[in-house]
């Protein structure tokens, strides 16, 4: 899902529906604004009156100052004002963090206790997130954007699955016995592989907190996780639950930091056994150079996509013309299996066009408080503005600018919703990873013909078929050069399905049964039999 543009490591980069407690009431104080002076604010923006407990870095189970007593802060995406400022870590914190996880791997409980009691935690855990999980997604909605109705009804009932899922791996992770030739017993361990580096993604900041953390946890690891610059707030308070449920300290340690400071020292410190990284192609290839070069340490990598979405002749136009603008437009469209290259067949094309321009029109577009929004701010100016120029390239290009194309409103990062037709594989909205509100329709006429062009990319997370042919959905589902192959679906992202990508979307897989390998090691344990008459 993963993602993206989390902290670059080379670069600095529903009012009636709200709970009362939730309403629009008393805020941290309106801060210097990040955007143009030219914006004026959106109208009555929802401020939730939510109490900001957690700010500084928590390391060895005690919430701390940065050690050089730095802060920074984080913003309001819908109105560019500060929300609060956040402990600013840096390498010396890392180091800090680092060491509490080293000793409590090495000396502490958390590898030695059964792994029942470990999943007796994880699922304290899951219980105190439901009990908070509404200031959960108000947090989560005023730090990144996305729609509350979003983060409360999909997303806070998700991450608590998710942990409910990998508590129950707990204490189903064990070795094998194997036949070997000769008169010796073989068995294999499945251990903890140690101190786990992890950095995880502003789009989906708790959703990639639990894809990461759960299955560590799970398997006995011990964790430093550095959360994007932009959206530090909602990893620091379940955090702060998860010592709550009896989580020992130095277990799981959170830095809040930028990439070039806090990501890279992460990344390239040689006490940590494993790094897990959310984000850019460009960063990942950062990132897996600076694990080579310390101490070989091994790599999980989610990174960029851009995704076919398959609309076959047989298709029922009006159906996928609703699920390809979810594929595309969802979370703004900052996902990095997005949908964002619409294929369609030339039979139902033109149909089609009309039909996924005026659902693009239709979308609500507005504060994410707000009950009915569907699409609140791109999470950033620098991502606003990149959105922008790519939108420029394709109406500079032949291709035809169907709707939107500017920003919405006057002030805050929101973009109208834009559709591209007559777009071709060559052009840089049909190449680049967009990470916005930008669908590009283009045509195809034979199924050989769609499969070369959905292949020829260097990305390799995700495809999307719709077609009602058991057969052509049989041969895209294995043609397709894609982690992941959703049929007549899309975002489908239950607890046990496995995600990763082919290619330059990453190494590695997360969720599910797979994902337990990236933190475990198998160590071979072999003994001589004395009797071996008895074989």
């Amino acid at each position: 899902m993963a993602a993206r543009r989390v902290s670059s490591l080379l670069s600095r980069t529903l009012s009636s529906s709200l709970p009362l407690s939730l309403r629009k009431g008393s805020s941290c104080g309106r801060g210097l604004s990040r955007f143009s002076s030219t914006a004026s604010a959106i109208e009555d923006p929802i401020i939730p009156n939510v109490d900001i407990k957690h700010t500084k870095l928590l390391i060895n189970g005690q919430f701390v100052d940065a050690a050089s007593g730095k802060t920074f802060p984080t913003y309001d995406p819908r109105t560019g004002n500060v929300i609060t400022h956040v402990a600013e870590g840096d390498a010396e914190d890392i180091n800090r963090a680092v060491a509490a996880a080293r000793k409590a791997f090495d000396e502490g409980p958390w590898p030695k206790m059964t792994a029942y009691e470990r999943a007796r935690i994880i699922l304290r855990f899951a219980d105190l997130v439901e009990q908070h999980s509404e200031e959960l997604a108000a947090l989560e909605t005023w730090d990144n954007g996305k729609p509350f109705q979003q983060a409360s009804k999909s997303e806070l009932p998700l991450f608590v699955r998710l942990f409910h899922y990998y508590a129950g791996w707990a204490d189903k992770i064990h070795g094998l016995t194997v036949p070997a030739d000769g008169p010796y017993h073989v068995q294999t361990l499945h251990e903890p592989i140690g101190v786990a580096g992890q950095i995880i993604p502003w789009n989906f900041p708790l959703i990639m907190f639990a894809w990461k953390v759960g299955p560590a946890l799970a398997c006995g690891n011990t964790i430093v996780l550095k959360t994007a610059e932009q959206t530090p707030l909602t990893a620091l308070y379940v955090g702060k639950l998860f010592h709550e449920a009896g989580l020992p300290p130095g277990v799981l340690n959170i830095v809040s930091g930028f990439g070039p400071t806090a990501g890279a020292a992460l990344a390239g410190h040689m006490d940590v056994d494993k790094i897990a990284f959310t984000g850019s192609t460009e960063t990942g290839k950062a990132i897996l150079e600076l694990a080579a070069k310390s101490n070989l340490k091994p790599a999980t990598l989610e990174l960029g996509g851009k995704s076919p979405f398959i609309v076959c002749d047989d298709a029922d136009v009006d159906k996928a013309v609703e699920l390809a603008h979810f594929a595309l437009f969802f979370n703004q469209g900052q996902c990095c299996c997005a949908g964002s290259r619409t294929y369609v067949h030339e039979r139902v094309y033109d149909e089609f066009v009309e039909k996924a321009t005026q659902r693009a029109k239709r979308r609500t577009v507005g504060d994410p408080f707000k009950s009915g929004i569907e699409q609140g701010p791109q999470i950033d100016t620098e991502q606003f503005e990149k959105v922008l120029r790519y939108i420029k390239s394709g109406s500079e290009s032949t291709a035809k600018l169907e709707c939107g194309g500017q920003r919405f409103g006057s002030r805050g990062l929101f973009i109208q919703p834009t559709v591209f037709s007559n777009v071709q594989d060559d052009m840089l909205i049909a190449q680049d990873e967009i990470f916005g509100p930008v669908q590009s329709i283009l045509k195809f006429k034979e199924l050989d013909d769609v499969v070369r062009r959905a292949n020829t990319t260097q990305y390799g997370l995700a495809a999307g078929v719709f077609t009602n042919n058991l057969n052509t959905a049989n041969t895209l589902s294995r043609a397709l050069r894609a982690g992941t192959v959703w049929v007549n679906c899309f975002d489908v992202f239950d607890a046990a399905i496995p995600f990763g990508g082919y290619k330059m979307s990453g190494i590695g897989r997360e969720k599910g049964v797979y994902s337990l390998s990236n933190y475990l090691q198998v160590k071979a344990v072999v003994t001589p039999l004395k009797n071996p008459a008895w074989l």
